[in-house]
């Protein structure tokens, strides 16, 4: 830094705040450091007695923290419509949602540019749902500047994908089975349709229809691939799951044709949870295996994969094998998801 006369000052960078005091009334800051001297700033500067100011010397080299700030504000976004920007204020940008939709986040580039130093980007847990408004992730440039290269390798570790995109949530349609002779025979209530259905329509789902039946492979085989024939876009089939002998939902999942991701999951609750795609049509179906669990506990591994199979995600064995750290649910008295460690 270096010492200037205030009135040669227009175009510098602040190294200092510029406090002013008016007796009895207040005492702050008018300018803070990291501020870029205007030339309408220079009578209020020479108001509150500052003749001579420290500045940075500014070259070609650098970059004002607030330039820089802008920079990493486009690697985070893209310049996607579906993510909005604050200003920039000493180095630091906030990004929220645009839209509803699930929040995916570049992990390895994210990790690349927080270890270039004099930057940082803080964000949300990646793989949730969120609305429009909730945010998105901080941005800070640390120093008042950095230097153009180290910016440019920032820029080159993005590439020409952003850090972070959301991926808006599918118009869907969906079919819901209920399997188990007890319902079936009237002599229980059926508790799981009104759950599913709550969790589905969340994210905008259309309720085709629901199916109760009895424990019967072939008659569940059947009704799978009927709703697929009327289009479901999304069909869960509910009880049955267990391994008990009268349970028959995976092999009537098994025997439509549909491809089994995985039957068991390292999530509590929600282990006997299973994943299948059933090709119709060109179509990838998600079909869901849903364990009793999902009846009576708030949260299970339902919570974690809808969002993601809603918005168009494809999931493979090592998507749902990287839910067993944060897979237990805690069941807080006041549950806080998705703002809690359950999937993170």
């Amino acid at each position: 830094m270096k010492l200037i006369d205030t009135t040669d000052a227009v175009g510098h960078v602040l190294c200092h705040d510029i406090t002013r005091i008016i007796p009895g009334r207040e005492k702050g800051p008018v300018f803070r450091k990291g501020h870029i001297v205007t030339e309408e700033d220079i009578p209020v500067l020479l108001s509150v007695g500052k003749e001579h100011l420290y500045v940075w010397e500014k070259n070609d080299d650098m970059l004002h923290e607030d330039e820089a700030a802008y920079i990493l504000r486009d690697i985070c976004t893209g310049g996607s419509d579906d993510m909005t920007s604050s200003e920039p204020s000493e180095g630091k940008i906030e990004i929220r949602a645009a839209v509803d939709g699930l929040l995916r986040i570049d992990t390895e580039k994210l990790m690349k540019i927080n270890l270039e130093g004099d930057m940082m980007i803080a964000s949300v847990k990646g793989n949730v749902p969120v609305r429009k408004g909730d945010p998105i992730c901080a941005t800070r440039v640390i120093p008042l500047v950095i230097s153009k290269e180290k910016m440019e390798r920032a820029k080159r570790i993005a590439g020409d994908e952003a850090v972070f995109r959301i991926l808006p949530f599918r118009d869907f349609s969906y079919g819901i089975i209920t399997t188990g002779s007890e319902v079936a025979k009237g002599l229980i209530k059926d508790s799981f349709g009104p759950v599913l259905k709550a969790k589905a329509d969340e994210f905008g789902g259309r309720f085709m229809r629901q199916a109760i039946l009895s424990d019967d492979m072939e008659k569940i085989t059947e009704e799978i691939l009927k709703m697929a024939e009327e289009g479901a876009g999304l069909i869960m089939v509910s009880g049955g799951m267990s391994v008990d002998p009268d349970d028959r939902t995976p092999g009537a999942i098994k025997a439509t044709g549909a491809d089994i991701v995985t039957y068991g999951v390292p999530v509590l609750p929600g282990a006997m949870f299973l994943l299948s795609y059933l090709d119709h049509g060109g179509k990838k179906i998600p079909v869901l295996g849903i364990p009793g669990c999902a009846m009576y506990k708030k949260r299970t591994v339902l919570d974690l994969v809808l969002p993601r199979i809603i918005a168009g995600e494809i999931l493979t064995a090592e998507d749902i094998a990287s839910y067993g750290e944060g897979g237990l649910c805690m069941s807080c008295d006041v549950c806080t998801f998705p703002h809690c460690r359950f999937g993170t």
